[in-house]
């Protein structure tokens, strides 16, 4: 092949280009195979959280919590509706709603955040509306327990700042614990619980928990598609080359 026309400007930016690309399809191939890695974790600790029995909350509410996402759990106290919020964008059967969270306070004066499930929006704008789903004290509340929003989703709505004078936001679109804890007079602890799904609970507010699927999901045969196209680039490239240069040298005869 001649030197001149294989290092021409043409075939140098062309050749620049595939590699571009091919580096581009081995690093998704590479994140994908970390995606995989991620939900192996994100199913081994479902699954070891949910082989434990029932933690009981008050006698263990000092425990390493934020490592126990998933585990089941049991705890008794106060709810206090006072410093009660709302979380949006919940459907149930089809219906818009919200979520009311609620602390349960306990007896060492601290509390935890109970996701406590749906309410319809409509006559629930306005949180002086809620008191009717206020229920008899004591409680005790059955459930998992679920860390806070860290980081908002790529695209998602972020929870308001305060605006001057404003001292608490009544309706919130994640469970952001920290921002939460801001606006609550006591300490809470850094999970919230979802209480156990009641299929007989016709009666907002109705419990509701996200399905999980433990499977590990298409990242695997995605990252084999994305060395696929790199390897179709790095290998069938320098064939196209050659015969494109073959070509234009036959022409020039």
């Amino acid at each position: 092949m001649p030197l001149p026309k294989l290092f021409s400007r043409q075939w140098i930016f062309t050749t620049l280009l595939v590699l571009a690309a091919a580096g581009t399809c081995v690093r998704l191939g590479i994140w994908q195979l970390d995606r995989l890695d991620q939900r192996r974790a994100f199913n081994a600790q479902v699954t070891s959280m949910r082989a434990l029995a029932p933690l009981d909350l008050n006698a263990d509410m000092d425990s390493d919590l934020a490592a126990m996402e998933y585990r089941a759990v049991v705890v008794r106290g106060t709810f206090d509706y006072e410093n009660q919020v709302a979380l949006r964008n919940f459907y149930n059967e089809g219906k818009y709603g919200y979520h009311l969270l609620t602390p349960l306070r306990l007896e060492d004066g601290r509390a935890v955040l109970v996701e406590r499930g749906w309410i319809p929006s409509e006559g629930n704008d306005a949180p002086s509306a809620w008191s009717r789903y206020e229920e008899a004290a004591p409680a005790q509340v059955q459930g998992v327990m679920r860390l806070g929003v860290e980081k908002i989703p790529f695209g998602a709505n972020p929870d308001p700042a305060l605006a001057p004078g404003q001292s608490r936001l009544e309706f919130w679109n994640f469970v952001n614990l920290e921002r939460l804890a801001a606006q609550i007079p006591y300490p809470i602890l850094p999970v919230y619980i979802q209480p156990n799904l009641d299929p007989n609970d016709a009666e907002p507010p109705i419990a509701q928990q996200p399905i999980i699927e433990l499977t590990e999901g298409p990242h695997f045969g995605y990252a084999l598609q994305w060395f696929a196209f790199a390897a179709i680039l790095l290998i069938g490239y320098p064939f196209f080359v050659r015969k494109q240069v073959a070509e234009k040298s036959a022409e020039e005869i």
